[in-house]
C-alpha cells in the first residue's frame, strides 16, 4: 500500500501490560496489540507501524506504565520485558515524541478542572494528581496498604482475580475514600480496564472513558478532538497482529 500524503496526523499510543492501544483520530476505536512481559520497544514499534498499513503522522504521544522523567521512562516497567529505559523513541518514530506515564495520560483526558485524583484500574494501578490545571504523575502502586501487600497487590488485576469482584470492589471503594481524604481531591476518576467492574459509586466517584487516554494524548500536543466534519484519513484495516484482543 502506498503511503498516505503527510497531514497533521497524531499517533497516539497507550502502552500497558495486556495490550499496546494504539489511535488516531481517523479512528472511532484504538487497535489492540497483545503485548506482556516478552514486548520490548523495538517490538512494540515493529507492531505499531505494521497496524497502521502505512498511514504516516506528524507526531507520537506515548502513555508509558512507569516513572517518567524529563519526557523518558525513568524505570523500567513492571509488566514488560526490558529494554524502554534509553530507547530513542524519535528515532524508532522518526517523528517528534511526547513521553507521560500512562494514567497522568488519562487524566489529563479526563480532567474537567478543579482537583481530581485519578486511578486507573488496569493490570497494575496508575495513579496521577491534576490541581488547578497542574498535572502531577504519583507512584501509589507499590505503597503499602494491608498484610504486608501493596495498593496495587489489592486493586490490581492479581487483587481481582485473587479475591473475586465483589471484595475487588470493596477495595477498590476503600482506596478511593483514604486516597480522597489524603490528597483533599473534589473528585476522583477510575479509568482502566478493570474500572468497568465497579457498580454503584460516590457521587464524587466516577467511571472514566477509554477515549480518554487518547484526548489525552492530544492533549499533549495542544490539540483536542477534531471539529466535526474534518475528514482525516483512515488506516487500512488493521493485520491479523490486532485479531483476538481482548
Amino acid at each position: 500500500m502506498g503511503k498516505t500524503a503527510r497531514q497533521n496526523i497524531l499517533l497516539v499510543i497507550d502502552v500497558g501490560g495486556t495490550n499496546v492501544k494504539v489511535r488516531t483520530v481517523a479512528q472511532t476505536e484504538p487497535i489492540k496489540i497483545p503485548s506482556g512481559p516478552t514486548m520490548p520497544p523495538t517490538r512494540m514499534v515493529q507492531e505499531v507501524h505494521q497496524v497502521l498499513n502505512g498511514l504516516e503522522y506528524t507526531g507520537v504521544a506515548i502513555g508509558y506504565p512507569g516513572p517518567v522523567v524529563n519526557g523518558q521512562p525513568a524505570m523500567e516497567p513492571h509488566n514488560l520485558a526490558p529494554g524502554w529505559v534509553g530507547f530513542d523513541y524519535a528515532a524508532a518514530f522518526t517523528a517528534p515524541v511526547k513521553i507521560i506515564n500512562d494514567a497522568a495520560m488519562q487524566a489529563l483526558g479526563s480532567y474537567e478542572g478543579g482537583r481530581m485524583l485519578f486511578l486507573g484500574l488496569g493490570t497494575g494501578l496508575g495513579s496521577a494528581l491534576i490541581i488547578d490545571n497542574v498535572l502531577a504523575p504519583l507512584e501509589l502502586a507499590h505503597l503499602p496498604y494491608r498484610k504486608d501487600l501493596t495498593f496495587e497487590d489489592y486493586v490490581g488485576l492479581r487483587g481481582l482475580e485473587r479475591c473475586g469482584k465483589k471484595k475487588w470492589r470493596e477495595s477498590v471503594l476503600d482506596v478511593v475514600a483514604r486516597l480522597k481524604a489524603a490528597l483533599v481531591v473534589d473528585y476522583v476518576v477510575l479509568g482502566g480496564g478493570n474500572a468497568k467492574h465497579m457498580r454503584e459509586l460516590p457521587r464524587d466517584v466516577r467511571l472514566g472513558d477509554n477515549a480518554n487516554a487518547f484526548r489525552g494524548g492530544l492533549r499533549m500536543f495542544g490539540q483536542d478532538y477534531p471539529r466535526e466534519g474534518t475528514k482525516i484519513p483512515a488506516p487500512a484495516p488493521p493485520s491479523a497482529l490486532s485479531k483476538g484482543a481482548s
